[in-house]
């Protein structure tokens, strides 16, 4: 008699992505910084995420992210959304990780750090953004949308 294992075919197991280049969002939902806070969260909503990319529109630079969070300590600070800016709401990260970081260490940084969210960053400036969704999928080998 045979076992069910050894009448199915064999399925070889997806391939794990190795580095936060391989799992992360290269297209990014960005606000300038001196927009209000309530047409970040406005984006977020429409763009179904839960971070943005805040730009210098002026230089064209990164200058941080604004999160659901960001938003939500605003509100819970009495800060009117209507009026108050992104800038003064953002996260100002010195620097992002580097595409060749791994997912385990990507995990790490976003543990030790309390984040959920990674700027992606190369020679030429901002590749993209990792969440720590992204990063879950990749550790344990999900394929979920």
């Amino acid at each position: 008699m045979t076992s069910a294992a050894a009448q199915s075919p064999s399925v070889p197991p997806s391939p794990v992505p190795a580095t936060v280049a391989d799992i992360m969002q290269r297209s990014m939902t960005t606000v300038d910084q001196y927009d209000h806070v309530a047409a970040a969260a406005y984006l977020m909503k429409h763009a179904a995420t839960s971070a943005l990319m805040v730009v210098d529109t002026r230089t064209g630079q990164t200058v941080g992210i604004i999160t659901e969070r960001d938003v939500a300590d605003a509100v819970a600070d009495g800060k009117d959304v209507n009026a108050a800016r992104v800038h003064a709401a953002m996260t100002t990260r010195r620097s992002g990780i580097d595409a060749t970081t791994s997912i385990g260490d990507a995990a790490k940084i976003m543990t030790s750090g309390h984040s959920r969210h990674l700027p992606v960053v190369g020679p030429d400036g901002l590749l993209g953004v990792v969440d720590i969704n992204d990063v879950c999928r990749a550790l344990i080998g999900a394929d979920v949308g």
